[in-house]
């Protein structure tokens, strides 16, 4: 795709999230565009509020701030995710471990269990009421040779002891069906997680910072940012609504960074995915699920699902519909038309999968897709850009962002505001952003899928 056409697409199909409207929704905070800002953020998901956000923290910290939205605030990922706070303590740290070495993934799983309360921690701190709920996190795995393989490797970080296991409890085939809920189980794992309305939250935290003085245009894309600064180091940013000024500038546009950042156009790929919201007719005598939920059908096929607190649910994923066709969701910005393979999957979906669920009449109510950015080495990209003083970049959270976007963010307004070093911020070292990551000539993810493209077929599960 050329840059032009990896601007946020104008009418997204509705999430259940953002169905209804907010009165953030068209809001500008003036009329015109300021002149000249301080610090200027691209985007206003939980990257770029929870950004603006850890910045206003030191309250003798006066900066002008300023956030550009393209569409409707919080109208990406954030509002249009599977609301799942579930960080990854053994899933994919075999992985990380052989790419990164032991120490990194260690020091990555660490991080990622922080922010089930850091999520919360901030919940409760500025009394947002987004539906928070801390519980447990189930990973189901339903393919026996699958399941095997991810026992032997989970009993192999138990010997060598890579990383802090204490949370995590494991169930054989012998209780798995029974403690997990899902028919046909071969094992599970469980470990704490936490569910939320994402949106909300941002939404909340949103009005908090226009409170504190943060400016606010929604309906602002922007269109283009210089290639160098001004004599006095300031950025010119370019919208159809004008032209600002920016001494610093932090893109929090994950799948839609290559837009504005064409370096990033091979590390950093747009990627849509499909979820949508379950509900059972009043009355029925429906089981209430208490956990979260990661169904894993075999290596490369999962779903991934979250309890309401009314009952209802939010389920995603979907990938055996339409993974094989690379056109239908690599590199596409479409989140404004659904792929309509994957539609019916969801069908019974709860009936198929969930014991007591079969007469329950749970059926989908609304779907919805969204555009992630999957990151070529599956870590994301934060800290300042290089070769570019002043820009800094949070974004390719390859579908993984709450467990680890809201202490990026932190980590960033240190390096923005305090001028602190990226290896003194409290990040993973492996999500830096560097030349060598930038100009990588491989992409991880490419080459795991390309044998599933050449074949071209869908999966029979």
């Amino acid at each position: 795709m050329t840059k032009n056409q990896m601007a946020p697409a104008a009418n997204p199909v509705p999430s259940f999230w953002n169905a209804d409207p907010r009165p953030l929704d068209d809001f500008r905070s003036t009329e015109d565009l300021p002149s000249e800002i301080d610090i200027l953020i691209i985007g206003s998901g939980i990257a770029g509020v929870g950004t603006a956000y850890h910045l206003l923290q030191d309250s003798s910290f006066k900066a002008s701030i300023a956030i550009l939205e393209a569409r409707k605030p919080v109208s990406g990922a954030t509002g249009r995710n599977g609301g799942h706070v579930k960080p990854d303590g053994f899933l994919n740290v075999p992985r990380t471990a052989k790419i990164y070495g032991a120490a990194a993934a260690a020091e990555l799983a660490k991080f990622e269990a922080a922010h089930v309360y850091a999520v919360k921690d901030l919940v409760e701190r500025e009394g947002l009421d987004c539906d928070f709920n801390v519980t447990r996190a189930l990973d189901v795995f339903l393919d026996p040779g699958h399941a095997k393989q991810t026992e032997e490797a989970y009993r192999e970080l138990v010997k060598t002891n890579v990383v802090d296991l204490h949370d995590i409890a494991f169930t054989s085939k012998k209780d798995a069906e029974r403690v997990s809920g899902v028919k046909g189980a071969q094992c599970c794992f469980s470990y704490t997680a936490a569910h939320l309305w994402p949106s909300k939250m941002i939404h909340q935290l949103l009005q908090l910072l226009l409170d504190k003085g943060v400016k606010l245009y929604s309906h602002t894309p922007v269109s283009s940012v210089s290639p160098t600064p001004d004599n006095n180091g300031a950025w010119t940013v370019t919208t159809p609504r004008g032209v600002i000024k920016a001494r610093k500038i932090i893109y929090a546009t994950n799948g839609y960074t290559s837009n504005l950042l064409p370096e990033y156009s091979r590390c950093i790929v747009p990627i849509r995915g499909i979820a949508c919201h379950i509900s059972s007719p009043k009355g029925t005598d429906t089981p209430h699920l208490v956990n979260t939920y990661g169904i894993r059908f075999d290596a490369r096929n999962n779903d991934y699902l979250i309890p309401r607190p009314d009952g209802s649910i939010i389920v995603g994923g979907a990938r055996q519909r339409f993974w094989h066709n690379k056109e239908r969701w690599y590199g596409t910005i479409r989140d404004d038309e659904l792929v309509d393979e994957a539609v019916s999957y969801f069908d019974d979906y709860m009936q198929r999968h969930f014991r007591g669920w079969e007469n329950s009449g749970a059926k989908v109510e609304s779907i919805w897709t969204g555009i992630m950015g999957y990151s070529g080495d599956f870590m994301p990209h934060v800290g300042e850009i290089p070769d570019k003083p002043g820009q800094f970049i949070i974004a390719g959270f390859t579908g993984h962002g709450m467990p680890q976007i809201l202490l990026s963010s932190k980590g960033m307004a240190a390096m923005v505001r305090d001028g602190v070093a990226f290896e003194n911020s409290g990040l993973p070292r492996i999500f830096k952003t560097t030349k060598a990551r930038i100009s990588s000539k491989r992409n991880l993810m490419e080459e795991s899928l390309e044998s599933l493209w050449k074949t071209g077929r869908e999966s029979k599960l």
